[in-house]
């Protein structure tokens, strides 16, 4: 025992030496660009769904598709109405299974998953309004969703108190719960999902 404590107190010097005279040192003043980080002043949508615990799935669902990469885009701005992770487990289907059908369809593997993603692209395209910022008036603001638009409804229980996004329903009775002001859009949580219908 006392061996091996006797030779770790030899050793140890001329291993750290070694592994002195292998370091490169960086001079900073030598000239060379350093790495400059890329900031902005506010979130983009992407940051703001990705650090945002209560909208995981639908952020789950939407970075399956192309279009979430507008998420990140700086140059476009639109409104997004984020439906809470509770919202989303109480559907009675799921974004991926559609609507229901009457009729039993026998689908091959390939088929299936084309459908689910196309269904998905549909439930995540309702919910995403190409304006910005967005009136919550009682005209109808067109989603990205072809034919598929959302008009606001005033509440009469707030009374004029509160932001103007916390006095409005929509989808029969949908409430926003919370908005996030991202550099590319608003991030509005909502306690209910847009139809796709």
């Amino acid at each position: 025992m006392r061996t091996a404590l006797l030779l770790s107190f030899i050793l140890l010097p001329g291993l750290t030496y070694g592994s002195k005279s292998n370091q490169v040192i960086m001079d900073s003043d030598s000239g060379s660009p350093g790495y400059t980080p890329l900031t902005t002043s506010k979130p983009t949508l992407a940051d703001l769904l990705t650090i945002e615990p209560s909208a995981s799935i639908f952020f789950s669902y939407a970075r399956e598709l192309e279009l979430s990469s507008m998420f990140a885009d700086q140059s476009t701005k639109f409104s997004l109405f984020v439906p809470t992770n509770k919202a989303v487990m109480a559907l009675a289907r799921k974004p991926h299974e559609g609507p229901e059908t009457r009729v039993e369809i026998e689908l091959t593997e390939e088929q299936f998953h084309k459908r689910a993603k196309k269904n998905v692209e549909r439930w995540v395209s309702a919910h995403i309004i190409p304006e910005y910022p967005i009136s919550f008036d009682s005209e109808h603001h067109q989603t990205l969703l072809n034919r598929k638009s959302i008009t606001f409804k005033p509440t009469s229980k707030n009374e004029g108190q509160g932001a103007e996004w916390s006095r409005v329903t929509f989808e029969k009775g949908v409430r926003i719960i919370d908005k996030k002001e991202a550099l590319n859009g608003d991030f509005y949580l909502i306690d209910g999902t847009i139809t796709t219908g």
